[in-house]
């Protein structure tokens, strides 16, 4: 179990000037923006303007913090006022975003599509998180759990090993193989995604 802490990582301006941007895990490890399968990042959106397009990208979007945002995607308008709701669009739509009420945090999941899938639930109060093995695009892949401590503190246990306290917005990845089952509580909310990505040395179907 890998402890990535909030205050560790380094922020990364948007190019329009929008905002910061903060990765807190990538796979392949040290994969930039060309060559990830999977990215998970939380950004801080300061203004309303236009999200660049990522073709053969899927992103799933969470508002983690403040009072939501106005999505529209290929000119379909989308309140997203819920708080750790994940909306799921295409990177390559055109988009663009308002903010209802002030700055908001997002939590965002990027996808090579064809190469990684993911999904992403809110948890509130206990939860065993059991790591597995899923296939991608044909072919059986690496799969990983990646818990992000989105409102409140978060506690994971895992037998044999010391309790582990993470405060808003670290994480902990958990990797396959050989994953032991991790218990978690919090007393707010967490963010639980399970990551798959296919391995690019064997051939799909």
């Amino acid at each position: 179990m890998r402890i990535l802490r909030a205050a560790g990582r380094p922020a990364m301006p948007w190019s329009n000037g929008g905002g910061v941007t903060r990765e807190v895990a990538v796979h392949p490890p040290g994969a930039g923006w060309d060559t990830f399968a999977w990215r998970v990042s939380l950004a801080d959106v300061t203004r309303d303007g236009p999200y660049s397009p990522l073709p053969g990208v899927r992103r799933i979007l969470t508002v983690a913090d403040g009072a939501g945002l106005e999505l529209t995607v290929d000119g379909t308008t989308r309140r997203l006022t819920d708080r750790c709701r994940p909306f799921a669009f295409p990177g390559g739509a055109e988009t663009g975003s308002r903010l209802l009420d002030g700055p908001v945090v997002n939590l965002n999941v990027m996808l090579r599509e064809g190469r990684a899938a993911a999904t992403v639930e809110r948890v509130r109060g206990r939860r065993v998180v059991e790591p597995v093995r899923r296939s991608v695009g044909g072919a059986e892949g690496p799969e990983a759990v990646l818990i992000v401590a989105v409102e409140g503190d978060t506690r994971l246990r895992r037998a044999g090993e010391p309790e582990v306290r993470l405060a808003r917005f670290d994480a902990a990845l958990l990797a396959v193989p050989d994953a032991a089952p991790v218990e978690m509580w919090t007393d707010g909310t967490a963010a639980l995604i399970g990551l798959s990505a296919a391995d690019p040395a064997r051939p799909e179907g």
